[in-house]
């Protein structure tokens, strides 16, 4: 089943939030299992960028230009040897939702609770927002 969630972009050329594409299997019932499915997906994408290899890493003029204006500048690649753990992933990313720095919204519904039943549709929109605490001082 194929739903897109919507994920923040960096540079001026694309708009705030793109639609990125996910094959999510049918037996996702609950938020924890969305949660899941989904984390999972990601650690093997984070495995298979680590194993992409070009022969001479290059990058164009507007690459550089749109990964500046990102803050960052790199080929992709990642250089450390540690594999990401499946499981430890998971549990860290169902930790983070049950201690509220993440927000799982299906459309402009909020879906609250791990065991919240969910029922993907062809198509389906999702936006993760990770809430992130600000610190400062006052003088």
């Amino acid at each position: 089943m194929q739903i897109y969630i919507q994920m923040k972009a960096a540079g001026k050329r694309r708009p705030v939030l793109n639609d990125v594409p996910y094959e999510l299997p049918d037996e996702v019932k609950t938020l924890r299992d969305f949660l899941t499915a989904l984390v999972e997906l990601e650690v093997k994408r984070y495995e298979q960028k680590g194993t992409d290899v070009q022969v001479i890493p290059f990058l164009t003029k507007e690459d550089v230009e749109e990964q500046a204006a990102a803050g960052k500048v790199g080929f992709g690649r990642i250089y450390s040897e540690q594999k990401a753990d499946p499981a430890k992933a998971v549990e860290n990313a169902l930790q983070c939702y049950e201690d509220g720095l993440v927000r799982v919204f299906r459309g402009d519904r909020e879906l609250a609770g791990l065991d919240t039943p969910v029922c993907l549709e062809e198509g389906d929109r999702f936006t993760l927002i990770r809430l992130t605490f600000l610190a400062g001082r006052l003088w």
